[in-house]
Formats: structure tokens, C-alpha cells, sequence
């Protein structure tokens, strides 16, 4: 049996102690993928993201997905005490040809076409307008350098911080603010350069349907969401994010929906990390991880009801950073998805990456004063879960 796995240029059988030095230095950091480009993406303003003028409002705001809250979260990341463990490196934009790994040619051809003429609103809430389809392709392409560059061994952690979110596009669909699957891209891309198996973790406030549905059939990607229990959307999201849709044919049990209960916060996340997520990884024993983060599970944005705080961000953080050292020699790929509170997704996101540096102590504290939490309908709620995977999932039985 002929057996693939990823190929990682760097030595990292060189035992000399110049060559740990300098190896043990270079993993703290993290390695920043970013394009100005993609600030061209604009959704208009409406009520909410309807892209509608009632007529009775003085004042529209802007689409929930607008470039403020990235220009937000490159400035932290800039200017933030987080920046010394920062390197910056380049966007570019995808060729037609690589996305077809994970989309059809029609869904392509329509998103082409849709740009040729002057945009169109491709389901509820999700506008593509021009400037659009630029910043798409800005989007994917950039997040596949970032894989790229783990792949070949030039930084363990990389993240792509990209807009417009990808995430719930589907192979043939756009879905939820998102044209191109910009993880799914990236994953597929790992898997074509010789990984034999890779790993999503996705902490959006939704559920990661469209890279669920890419890899529903395959053995060689698990992906688990971590997600509200907000169930179908309408036509573009006909997936409940339920703990039943497990996957099909070989993929059967590695799909892992962990529908959450509303207002779960930071222990009730840390306690599903620990007893669903940690246990699944191990069994599944990935050579690279993919985190997908969304800042939309919050307290504070106005897309979700999750109330994490700074504080759930930079322990899951660490969790998962534990998680691929043990598991995949430090290989994470981090993927930017939602978060539309314009200033606190900005400092969640610098949470997050303290704890992804695993940082001994927090370099911001948490501005916004939030309520006490009481996790026990999450607990109740994850140990349900729990034993439905284990009797249901034929890798996770006995576990």
C-alpha cells in the first residue's frame, strides 16, 4: 500500500544546537497573509444586511461584512502589542483553474458572468457588486499562498486574513456573505500536495456548511464546527448544522457538527475544545490543522449569541496550538471568516493569536466589562453530544 504524506522541506531532523535555536524561534511567530485589495469588496448598507431602504431611516448602516472591521483587525495586528511576533507577507490573487479543486465550472462561470455584468445579489444577504469578485479571487488566492507556505516548511503558523468570507460556499453555491470557499481551497490543496490527512476546526458563530459539504464523502478531512444552534437558512443553506449530519459513503463520522446552546461562553467552549474536539483530533491523528476563526461568536456581535470574551479566544487559542504540537508538528493554517462588531472582533482576534503564540500573559486586557457565565445548559448540552459521537462514530466508538 502506497502511503502519502505532506512533504516539509525544512530539517527538522537536524538535532545541532543552532539549528533547534533558530527552529524553537522561528515557531513564535505567526506569519500573516494580507492583501489591501481586498478592502474593495463593499455589500452596500441596508437594514441589517438586506440591502434595503425602508424608508423610514435616516441613517443605513453598512453591511454587516464591510471593510471597516478588517481594517480594524490589520491595524491591531500592526500597531497592537502583538506585533513584534508578526511577519507580513503578500496576497495574490487565485487562478480560475485552481478553483475549480473545490467549485464547479458552472458556479464559476455564474460568478464570472455576475461580475461581467455589474454585479447581482447571489442569495439573501450576500451581494456581489463590483470590486467583488476581485477581492474574491484576492481571498482565495492569498489564503492558498498561506497554505503554500506551511506546506513548504516556511513557518509553522500562518493565517490568512481575508475577506470576503468563504466558509459557506459550497461547490456549487454562494451561501451567507461568501462566493469562494477559501479553507475549502486550501485544504484541498494540502491534500493534493501529498497530506494524507487534514484537519478543520471552525469557530464561527455559524455552521462551516460549505466546507462540510465539499469533503462530505471523504475519509481524509475531519471537519468540526463549533456553532450556534441556528439550523437551515433558506435555499443556499439547506444544512442544519445538526450533530446528524455526520458525513456520507467514506465520510461517514467525519463531519463533527457541536451545535451550541445560545450564550455557551468561554467555559462552555473550553469544555467542548477538551471533551470533543481534542479527543476527535487525536483518534483522527491529522498531519495538519486548519483553524477556521470567526469572531462572530462574541459577546458583543451582532451576528451571534455566543458570548465568548477575549478570554475564550486566547484559550482556545492555546488549545489549539497544543493540539497541532502534539499532533501536527506545529502546522496550523488559521482562516478569517466572520466577526462583525467593528472594534471587539478586532481585539478577539488579538486574543486569539496570544493564545495561538501560546504567550505566558495576556498583552491587552479585555475593554468591554461582560456578565457572569453559567455553563451547566452547555455542559448538559456537550455531554449529550458526546455520547451520541461515541456511539454513533465508528473512529470515536471506545473513546
Amino acid at each position: 500500500m502506497e502511503i502519502h504524506s505532506c512533504v516539509f522541506p525544512v530539517a527538522l531532523k537536524d538535532t545541532s544546537p543552532t539549528k533547534q535555536t533558530f527552529m524553537a524561534a522561528s515557531t513564535e511567530r505567526v506569519d500573516v497573509f494580507w492583501d489591501s485589495g481586498m478592502l474593495t469588496h463593499d455589500s452596500g448598507t441596508g437594514v441589517f444586511d438586506t440591502g434595503m431602504d425602508p424608508g423610514f431611516l435616516d441613517v443605513l448602516e453598512k453591511h454587516p461584512e464591510n471593510s471597516d472591521r478588517v481594517k480594524n483587525m490589520v491595524s491591531i495586528l500592526k500597531r497592537g502589542p502583538i506585533s513584534p511576533y508578526i511577519s507580513w507577507l503578500p496576497g495574490r490573487h487565485a487562478l480560475l483553474p485552481e478553483l475549480l479543486s473545490f467549485h464547479s465550472q458552472e458556479y464559476i462561470n455564474e460568478l464570472v458572468k455576475a461580475d461581467k455584468e455589474g454585479g447581482k445579489m447571489l442569495c439573501a444577504g450576500t451581494f456581489l457588486n463590483p470590486g467583488s469578485w476581485d477581492a474574491a479571487l484576492l481571498a482565495a488566492g492569498t489564503t492558498l499562498s498561506a497554505m503554500k507556505h506551511v506546506i513548504n516548511g516556511n513557518g509553522k503558523i500562518a493565517y490568512a486574513l481575508v475577506r470576503p468570507p468563504g466558509h459557506h460556499a459550497q461547490p456549487t453555491r454562494a451561501d451567507g456573505y461568501c462566493f469562494l470557499n477559501n479553507a475549502g481551497l486550501a485544504v484541498q490543496l494540502a491534500l493534493d500536495s501529498g497530506c494524507a490527512k487534514v484537519a478543520v476546526i471552525d469557530i464561527d458563530v455559524h455552521y462551516g456548511n460549505g466546507t462540510a459539504e465539499g469533503f462530505y464523502r471523504s475519509d481524509k478531512v475531519l471537519t468540526t464546527s463549533l456553532h450556534m444552534n441556528h439550523g437551515t437558512w433558506g435555499p443556499s443553506h439547506p444544512q442544519n448544522g445538526s450533530i446528524h449530519e455526520l458525513g456520507e459513503e467514506d465520510g461517514f463520522g467525519y463531519n463533527l457538527n457541536i451545535p451550541l446552546p445560545n450564550g455557551t461562553g468561554d467555559r462552555g467552549y473550553v469544555y467542548a475544545m477538551n471533551e470533543l474536539i481534542a479527543p476527535a483530533i487525536r483518534k483522527f491523528e491529522p498531519e495538519l490543522l486548519v483553524l477556521v476563526i470567526g469572531q462572530d461568536s462574541s459577546a458583543f456581535d451582532p451576528n451571534g449569541r455566543q458570548c465568548l470574551t477575549m478570554e475564550g479566544y486566547r484559550e482556545i487559542g492555546k488549545k489549539v496550538r497544543s493540539l497541532v504540537n502534539r499532533h501536527c508538528g506545529g502546522r496550523l493554517l488559521i482562516v478569517q471568516e466572520g466577526g462583525y462588531h467593528i472594534t471587539y472582533s478586532a481585539y478577539c482576534l488579538h486574543a486569539t493569536l496570544e493564545g495561538v503564540l501560546n504567550l505566558p500573559i495576556p498583552l491587552l486586557s479585555d475593554p468591554i466589562a461582560y456578565y457572569p457565565e453559567d455553563e451547566r445548559l452547555s455542559v448538559e448540552g456537550i455531554d449529550s453530544i458526546k455520547r451520541f459521537q461515541k456511539d454513533t462514530v465508528p473512529f470515536l466508538k471506545g473513546n
